[in-house]
């Protein structure tokens, strides 16, 4: 139940343009949005703690603190931990442990009593208390924790919090200079999809073919496209010529590819190709070496509204407008009023 960054930002440059108050380019909604969708996913748990001390409706729908919770679940998940050096590392994208367990061989998971230091001293002075596999505890110190009986090198999983993702609104340039939304779900290691996205990297001086009037779909797949990286997988291209000019669009971007990875179009694979084509992969060509692919704000979609406006407040900010930082403000505090009066 992601909110689409593309409806967000389209949404902000329309109040903007609406009101002749200015553009917020791509990269300052980026990093504005990802500020507004962490502080409104900080603002959960003090709401859900004031929530907590008043009464609640029993309804459907209607218990304020069966809502924050259903807005904090869409960033609860469990990962499994690897054993390291006597201890577990956690995973990098956690915001807030929540539980840990174990689960042996043939046996049901068990939950790891969580200790601090000073208990853990004092649970092992006694044979009673001392920890078993079938009653393990942890110490959670320096983002990784130490299960005891140390015996437990595998088999545990977290339950945590992850943190917001970074909004990323992905896009390349139109043939008019316009900024043009690339849906493609953000991966770093991902190749960039779309027209012409290869053909920069291609050396094709001295290389001639016939035109042709529809684009040649090659793939690895098919086996007229190779690559020198076993590992790649997937990859599916469209090649287009006209006056010995090469349009080389990624249509499918598979996996496994890294910078330095060479492509071929082999001679068979083109009419009237007069050699082997290779494209060498550039950082530019991935997605994090450039512009393209999309990261949706992560947030509850019922906060679509608070985003836009908090977005807006800080637009204001950037474009030096008192007038949009008022009006913003007033929206987003009497939102606040209707929901925790």
């Amino acid at each position: 139940m992601a909110i689409s960054a593309n409806i967000v930002y389209r949404t902000v440059l329309l109040i903007l343009n609406n009101e002749q108050r200015g553009y917020m380019t791509p990269d300052e909604f980026n990093k504005i949005g990802s500020q507004v969708q962490r502080q409104i996913f900080e603002a959960y748990f003090e709401d859900l703690n004031q929530q907590l001390r008043i009464p609640q409706s029993d309804m459907d729908y209607a218990s304020r603190v069966a809502i924050t919770d259903e807005k904090i679940a869409e960033f609860k998940t469990t990962q499994a931990v690897t054993h390291a050096n006597g201890v577990f590392d956690l995973p990098t994208e956690l915001y807030r442990l929540g539980s840990a367990t174990y689960t042996a061989t043939n046996k049901n998971p068990v939950e790891i009593q969580r200790t601090t230091r000073g208990e853990y001293y004092n649970i092992n002075m006694s044979p009673l208390t001392t920890p078993s596999e079938s009653f393990p505890i942890y110490l959670y110190e320096d983002n990784k924790i130490k299960v005891y009986p140390t015996s437990i090198t595998s088999g545990v999983d977290v339950q945590f919090l992850k943190k917001p993702s970074e909004v990323r609104w992905g896009y390349f340039t139109g043939n008019l200079g316009q900024y043009i939304n690339d849906p493609t779900v953000f991966g770093a290691n991902l190749l960039n999809t779309g027209d012409g996205t290869l053909s920069a990297s291609a050396a094709t001086t001295g290389i001639t073919a016939n035109d042709t009037t529809t684009p040649v779909s090659l793939s690895l797949a098919a086996g007229n496209l190779t690559t020198n990286n076993p590992n790649a997988t997937g990859l599916a291209i469209t090649v287009s010529v006209g006056s010995n000019v090469f349009d080389i669009s990624v249509v499918t971007a598979g996996t496994g590819f890294v910078v330095g990875d060479e492509i071929t179009i082999p001679q068979a694979s083109l009419p009237g190709l007069s050699a082997d084509i290779v494209i060498t992969l550039r950082a530019t060509d991935f997605n994090s070496g450039s512009t393209y692919g999309t990261t949706d704000f992560e947030l509850h979609n019922s906060e679509r509204t608070e985003v836009i406006l908090k977005i807006l407040l800080y637009s204001g900010i950037v474009i030096r407008d008192p007038s949009i930082i008022q009006v913003a403000a007033q929206k987003i505090q009497q939102e606040e009023v209707n929901e925790k009066s």
